[in-house]
């Protein structure tokens, strides 16, 4: 189960970062116009994916930063933003290269932002919907891109690997 994790985590930050190549195309007036998101915006988006990020970290390791409202804006522009999402995505490759089977299977107690009723669950769970939250917004990220015109990003985990073979582990 750790592989998996550790496929996931060099996959995120393999997508992430052909994500924002293609973003850093744009101009400010196309990074942050609504397309019709659930974040709006492009920024917008890319923004919550490095929130809900941090949030889950802090809840996985109790360390880095949290916020309190899912559509905070950690940076105020896109170079921040791509520089703050390479360093995360660095965490989470280190730190899931650090875990082992047993805390892959203990459990973890939080309070979601969204509805503050305290839960508990085992970290592999809360592992799997962390990287599949990320791939769901990046999908996001991604018809933002095609409405404003630009060209299709191959995203899929598939190309990940035939590109990277076993070079991620």
């Amino acid at each position: 189960m750790r592989q998996h994790f550790q496929m996931f985590a060099a996959y995120n930050r393999w997508a992430n970062a052909l994500l924002y190549e293609a973003a850093d195309q744009l101009d400010d007036e196309e990074l942050n116009r609504n397309a019709g998101g659930f974040f709006g915006s492009l920024f917008g988006t890319m923004s919550h994916i490095l929130v809900a990020d941090r949030i889950w970290l802090h809840r996985f390791t109790g360390q880095g930063p949290t916020y309190k409202a899912l559509d905070a804006r950690p940076c105020d522009n896109f170079a921040d933003l791509a520089l703050a999402r390479a360093a995360e995505d660095e965490r989470i490759v280190t730190w899931i290269g650090g875990l082992n089977d047993e805390q892959l299977e203990a459990t973890i107690a939080y309070t979601p932002v969204s509805n503050p009723v305290p839960v508990s669950h085992m970290l592999a769970p809360g592992l799997s919907h962390f990287f599949n939250h990320q791939t769901h917004h990046r999908g996001q990220c991604h018809m933002t891109l095609t409405a404003l015109g630009k060209p299709s990003l191959s995203l899929d985990l598939l190309y990940f690997l035939r590109q990277k073979g076993q070079a991620w582990l």
